[in-house]
């Protein structure tokens, strides 16, 4: 976690901001990322080369733009946000030579007032033609009315159709949502699907240009074990080294949803598409393999890593995901009596009772729970990895006692202190890597190193919330 993405009120105003969606192994796409920034645009992109059915290569670019992220003048009935996009292609062989520069002005107009507080995005997708090779895609979404701008970078491959030797193309994955009132297939753009996408789509291309022997295409969807517990209490014990907490996800425990085999004997460019109804919460990998060997310019391997997480993700909707968050502020046997209720408008009703029960005054509480479910969705934005951001340790301290006021990070370490005394014992916080981020291992997973000391500063800390004198001050 950077210092930026930690207390954003630091920031210089006006600087870009660097995001970067390329995946660390560049067989395995992981999607971008979030980079949440307060008062900055929000942006999840995308890059991915395919051939066209005249067998042409081209850049497919997906973007999915936070409406809610974005500043808006009211003209007449409406009201309108004015935004840049900027696109560069940098040829990898060359980093200096940008083949390709495209800026698009865009005007997103809606007639609700409450745009400004809604998640909803708006899909922005372009097609652009390039030559056979490897690129970079830098892409930058400046809000014409602040100035402010958010850039993602990302790399994809397209192979030479006219090649003889054999090639994938990146894996694109697409997404729908059978309950929406206009179902259609929609790029996933992240890491992370919410669970209201019901179906997903897989799409790549192979070309087969020898046919001196048949081309085996492999596919494989994998579901790895993975935690997906909330954070537990910051004076409780800490992690075992061999529990899975600890481990956040294990590759080497993996099960096969599906397997299948395809053979190609004609040669030529062929679009494959695989089709899966939803998954179950957890980590999955859709990988796709060949059994001809790729010269140093090929591909013989390519695989889309993705997670599905809570249905409204990483937003907080339905009543089940306004009560979940709610295990750090109850006690256990009254937290388990809430998740055991299975009606709806019981669960909802029994969340609102919740809240006022300990507040009384419903503005007051009005106020109160909005500042916890922001802080909800921004953890979920900012912490975010194999699990949704507010299960994750720095997730619940952030729900809890708010941005840090000091970030220090070292290497596999990270320190946050909410006192300007570096010293004082029950402000300052210590989180360590159990696994460095690597190539094989993409995620930043931090875990608190707890301690019994901390009983009273989360005890405090719960009664200022549940009073509502969380309004007036953090800690």
């Amino acid at each position: 976690m950077s210092i930026t993405k930690l207390i954003p009120y630091l920031l210089i105003l006006g600087i870009g901001v660097m995001g970067c969606a390329k995946s660390m192994n560049p067989d395995i796409e992981r999607g971008s990322s979030y980079n949440f920034i307060d008062g900055y645009p929000e942006v999840r992109f995308s890059a991915i080369g395919l051939i066209d059915e005249q067998g042409e290569p081209k850049i497919d670019i997906a973007a999915d733009i936070v409406l809610g992220s974005l500043i808006y003048n009211k003209e007449g009935e409406n009201y309108i946000s004015n935004v840049t996009i900027d696109v560069q292609i940098v040829n990898q062989t060359n980093p200096d030579n940008i083949i390709g520069s495209k800026r698009y002005q865009i005007d997103i107009k809606r007639e609700d007032p409450n745009i400004v507080y809604s998640q909803q995005i708006h899909t922005f997708e372009q097609e652009l033609d390039v030559k056979p090779g490897r690129y970079t895609i830098n892409f930058t979404l400046t809000d014409q009315s602040s100035d402010k701008k958010i850039t993602h970078s990302t790399e994809t491959y397209l192979p030479n159709p006219e090649n003889n030797i054999s090639n994938l193309t990146n894996i694109r994955m697409e997404g729908k949502n059978m309950s929406a009132d206009n179902p259609d297939w929609s790029p996933i753009t992240t890491y992370d699907v919410p669970g209201r996408v019901d179906s997903l789509k897989f799409v790549f291309q192979v070309t087969n240009n020898n046919s001196s022997e048949p081309l085996t295409i492999e596919s494989r969807l994998l579901h790895f074990k993975s935690d997906t517990s909330y954070a537990r209490p910051m004076h409780y014990n800490n992690y075992s080294p061999s529990s899975i907490q600890y481990k956040g996800i294990d590759y080497n425990q993996e099960e096969v949803i599906q397997s299948t085999q395809r053979k190609l004997v004609e040669p030529g460019n062929v679009l494959i598409e695989f089709t899966f109804g939803n998954q179950a919460r957890g980590n999955y990998r859709f990988e796709v393999q060949t059994n001809k060997p790729s010269d140093e310019n090929g591909e013989a391997f390519k695989a889309r890593d993705f997670a599905v997480k809570s249905k409204n993700y990483p937003s907080i909707q339905t009543a089940r995901e306004l009560a979940q968050p709610l295990i750090y502020l109850m006690k256990e046997k009254e937290y388990e009596k809430l998740m055991a209720i299975t009606n709806t408008d019981s669960l909802k009703q029994a969340v609102d009772r919740f809240w006022l029960k300990n507040i009384g005054n419903k503005g007051q509480g009005r106020s109160v729970i909005k500042k916890f479910y922001n802080r909800v969705e921004e953890a979920n934005k900012q912490f975010s990895n194999f699990k949704e951001g507010w299960k994750t340790d720095p997730g619940m301290m952030y729900i809890l006692l708010g941005p840090p006021w000091y970030v220090n990070e070292r290497l596999d370490q990270m320190y946050w202190s909410y006192s300007y005394n570096r010293s004082d014992p029950e402000r300052n916080f210590y989180f360590f890597e159990p696994r460095n981020k690597n190539e094989f291992f993409p995620f930043d997973h931090y875990i608190l190193r707890r301690s019994q000391s901390y009983f009273t500063l989360q005890y405090q800390q719960i009664d200022l919330w549940l009073s509502g004198l969380i309004m007036r001050r953090n800690l």
